[in-house]
């Protein structure tokens, strides 16, 4: 069987953080572009998509960012380089996005007794309410947010993680979502990546010019395993311990 030909289970098994990349061995960058695209399918909150990828290829650049990942062995030696960047500045051009795309949807699909109402629904949910949930003011927003959150939970179910670091959070946990897309697509490749969250971001922004309400989430090598940088044994405490059944 050919390592592009793999299924899922076996790419997710295939995958392993890999410290140290074969560097007789090259990886090509358009299948890496193509792992990208399959990573923006990834699931995320809202589908706001406040994410970035930036494919690094440039030896400089890639230089530069090895320092700004403390000289970590799996930067030193990788082909390529794709850093995971979240864009949570740009909420209000994606509910615009949005919502414009959900207009075109509910036009070609739904039908017509139905269209109307889902219009007015998609523009109180694009246009005011994403808007409302992920912008920052030095956290007074947050405050307002949670406030409403608590009286609207008193009479029922209510999502109640609304503040502003914990909207950051969501933000970055969609992102990473979009992450393990990209390293199982590559693993089904039969390339091999290791995400990095050791690095110093401040450094990271400067070299990739990135603009102030943007966060790095993830530093992702890439290339391809040699022997000694894998694990012989994929370490994880008994299943039974996290795996629980109600």
């Amino acid at each position: 069987m050919k390592k592009n030909d793999m299924t899922v289970e076996e790419a997710i098994i295939y995958r392993r953080s890999t410290r140290e990349f074969d560097s007789a061995k090259e990886i090509s960058t358009e299948k890496v572009k193509r792992c990208l695209e399959l990573a923006s399918l990834a699931p995320n909150s809202s589908n706001m998509q406040l994410w970035e990828f930036y494919h690094i290829t440039d030896k400089e650049t890639m230089k530069a960012l090895t320092h700004a990942c403390l000289d970590q062995n799996s930067m030193k030696t990788a082909k390529e380089v794709v850093v995971f960047v979240t864009r949570q500045d740009l909420f209000y051009k994606r509910s615009k996005e949005m919502l414009q795309m959900e207009f075109e949807d509910i036009e070609k699909y739904s039908p017509e007794d139905r269209k109307e109402a889902r219009r007015k629904n998609r523009k109180q949910y694009y246009g005011f309410l994403m808007p409302f949930l992920y912008a920052r003011c030095v956290g007074l927003l947050g405050v307002l947010r949670k406030i409403i959150a608590f009286v609207v939970g008193l009479f029922q179910p209510m999502t109640r993680e609304v503040s502003e670091d914990e909207m950051y959070a969501v933000v970055h946990k969609s992102c990473a979502l979009a992450a393990q897309n990209f390293m199982i697509a590559m693993a089904g490749q039969g390339y091999d990546t290791c995400p990095l969250e050791g690095f110093d971001s401040k450094m990271v922004k400067k070299i990739l010019d990135l603009p102030y309400g943007s966060s790095v989430n993830m530093i992702i090598p890439c290339g391809i395993r040699t022997e000694a940088g894998v694990r012989r044994t994929q370490l994880r405490v008994p299943f039974e311990e996290v795996y629980k059944r109600i």
